[in-house]
């Protein structure tokens, strides 16, 4: 495409010169130097200048005028721009002038989350795939980045932290994110034209703080929670002290309401705790998907080990996978570590004279403060080892007790540094970009709500509208990632928080002009960063350039559509089938379970018939099957994938009360 700069070139230069005088006049700060403007749709201008003055704003051929409000605010629009660049905006009132230079008249897309959204290409926390080739050869001087960073905020703000637009670079790409990269990449390669990448997200973080007090006030489960952020005045140091009081505070609480805590002694500490009528649980495990129940709190997990003298006498460690969220840890009584860091494998010293021969006793405390709680990593990580080199393996037959839930703690802290509370992230890093004209938003995001999937239902689809409704742009397209494949793989069909979220963003669809991405084939047994974030950025592109701009091309995986019950089988239909179904591996269908009217899912053979369009589920242990899943699980096993190994995404016919539903 050629581009195009209407904008004659002498004029621009001789108004640049003399843009010196800047006065009270300002830009709203998401507009820099470099940035992109969107194509073909009215764009939005807006800063501040003295109340009641005239504003002109003046780009290509165009000369808008404005006046400034009572407040100082101005908002001017453009009429719709054709692809192109090169070129430069004045912004004048009275002598204060205003220059913005090298502006491209694109695509511009949003990209928010959480970490999968926010890890960049190169990081100490996260490993891109090829991380140092792709950040060799992102040179595309048409594409353009803005970042928006780190920020919380108890009511809206007009403000934001950022470096400004920048060009994509080798240097500029590192601390990008590779999700909206790839992505943008994807768009520049098939459309020709510049794109504007706007990211804004914050890792670990809720869906609930990205959506605004108006919205999420009109759910039951946060109408509390935002009239109390809401109503939060005062300056920052009195906040942090009335922050440290109430933690003081919650903390007295939780230790009053957790069983193995008794006034100043941890009592499941202690080798005389009587395990009878505690649940029994191998690990690495989230507790949802166990008896224990979906909450918010804390859980006690206890196991005897047997010690011969040789190895009682040697120096030990206590190893076990990282906990989600954070965790203590006991040896025969003695405190031996603990953590607060989520994600991190533990390796906890033994003290020299702790261990004995004969039986000694684990306990650790793991500590839920919202999403899944329990264990990660590998049933590897969880060994005693031994300096002799010896290791013995400790996955296998812990006994579970739940310790409190958080619902029954009264004082609830606001911090001004916790980014996971209902509307902060909204107030300090979307609403400062508002109305800055845009095609659309990436969005990935769902990890950290997992645990409250059967409310996402509701609250995604809240985030979305209410995004519209505040850029007042309509329906725009809203594409998200489906959660990756992560976790211990079951041995057998299981209920699961990980697959009930997956439910509530294929659920997300029902709006209109949105797209899934699945990506339940390109995660991480052992990271919940997956590196493969090419593909997903591919997988998103596909669906923009299918659902936006109007591309025939193929952007979805099968689609559960319907299902029959034929005798003792099961035949499911599916859209997006293409060409016929097909397996991505080229082996036997693998991911399937059926029930019968006891409701208990069990491994079902699964084949392809009907010329490649139908898929046949039967069990020899079910003679009347009444559900079918597929895929059901944090980390399933699964293959069924369309003619365009587009993987299918996972689904249930079934509507059985599932663990994250509340009672």
């Amino acid at each position: 495409m050629k581009f195009i700069s209407t904008f004659p070139v002498i004029l621009s230069w001789l108004i640049i010169s003399g843009c010196q005088d800047q006065g009270n006049l300002t830009l709203a700060p998401v507009f820099g130097d470099h940035m992109v403007l969107q194509a073909n749709t009215p764009v939005n201008v807006w800063g501040s200048s003295a109340p009641g003055k005239s504003v002109e704003v003046l780009f290509r051929e165009q000369v808008k005028k404005s006046r400034a409000d009572g407040d100082g605010t101005w908002r001017i629009t453009l009429d719709p721009l054709e692809y192109g660049g090169p070129d430069s905006m004045v912004i004048a009132s009275g002598p204060s002038r205003l220059a913005v230079k090298d502006i491209l008249v694109g695509e511009v897309w949003i990209g928010s989350g959480q970490s999968n959204m926010e890890m960049p290409l190169v990081s100490d926390w996260a490993t891109l795939n090829d991380a140092e080739e792709e950040v060799q050869n992102a040179v595309y001087p048409e594409i353009r980045l803005f970042t928006v960073k780190r920020n919380l905020a108890f009511q809206p703000v007009d403000t934001l932290s950022t470096d400004g637009w920048e060009l994509c670079n080798p240097e500029n790409i590192k601390d990008f994110s590779a999700t909206a990269y790839f992505f943008g990449r994807e768009l520049y390669s098939s459309l020709g034209v510049p794109v504007g990448l706007i990211h804004s997200s914050w890792g670990g973080t809720v869906a609930q703080a990205w959506t605004s007090a108006g919205a999420l006030s009109q759910m039951d489960d946060f109408k509390e929670a935002v009239e109390t952020i809401s109503g939060i005045t005062g300056s920052v140091d009195s906040l942090r002290e009335q922050f440290r009081r109430d933690m003081k505070q919650m903390t007295e609480e939780m230790a009053l309401l957790d069983v193995g805590i008794e006034g100043e002694d941890t009592i499941y500490a202690s080798d005389q705790v009587i395990l009878s009528g505690w649940l029994k649980m191998d690990l690495p495990r989230m507790w949802e998907e166990t008896d224990l129940g979906n909450f918010d709190g804390s859980a006690w997990f206890i196991k005897d080990v047997e010690l011969s003298a040789s190895l009682a006498g040697s120096n030990l460690t206590l190893c076990y996978g990282g906990t989600d969220d954070s965790d203590e840890a006991w040896f025969n009584g003695i405190k031996v570590g603990s953590s607060r860091a989520w994600d991190l494998p533990r390796e906890y010293a033994i003290p020299d004279g702790v261990a004995h021969q004969g039986t000694n006793r684990i306990v650790i405390r793991v500590m839920d403060n919202g999403g899944g709680g329990g264990f990660m990593g590998e049933r590897k990580h969880f060994v005693l080892k031994s300096s002799t080199g010896r290791s013995i393996p400790i996955a296998d037959g812990w006994s579970v007790h739940k310790g409190f839930d958080l619902r029954d703690v009264k004082t609830r802290p606001v911090s001004v540094a916790n980014p996971n509370q209902p509307t902060v992230l909204y107030n300090a890093m979307i609403h400062p970009l508002i109305p800055y004209t845009i095609r659309g938003v990436i969005w990935y995001q769902g990890e950290s709500n997992a645990g409250s999937a059967y409310q996402y239902r509701e609250l995604f689809k809240t985030l979305i509208t209410d995004w519209r409704n505040q850029w007042g742009q309509g329906d725009f397209p809203f594409l998200f990632v489906q959660l990756a494949n992560y976790l211990r793989r079951n041995e057998q069909p299981v209920e699961d928080t990980w697959a009930e979220l997956r439910e509530a963003q294929s659920m997300a669809l029902q709006l209109p002009h949105t797209g899934m991405a699945v990506a339940i084939d390109i995660g991480d047994a052992t990271d919940i960063h997956p590196g493969n974030k090419q593909e997903v950025g591919k997988r998103l592109a596909l669906n923009a350039l299918a659902l936006v701009y109007g591309k025939d091309i193929p952007y979805s995986g099968p689609v559960y559509r319907s299902h029959e019950i034929e005798g003792a089988t099961v035949r499911l239909t599916f859209d997006h089938v293409l060409e016929g179904l097909q397996t991505s591996d080229g082996g036997m269908l693998r991911g399937f379970s059926v029930a019968g009217p006891d409701h208990r899912f069990v491994w079902a053979e699964a084949t392809i018939e009907g010329n490649g369009q139908t898929v046949v589920v039967r069990s020899p242990q079910v003679k009347e099957p009444v559900a079918v899943r597929y895929g059901w699980s944090s980390n399933p096993d699964c293959n069924l994938s369309n003619s365009a190994g587009l993987p299918a995404s996972p689904f249930r016919t079934d509507q059985f009360r599932g663990i994250t539903q509340p009672d």
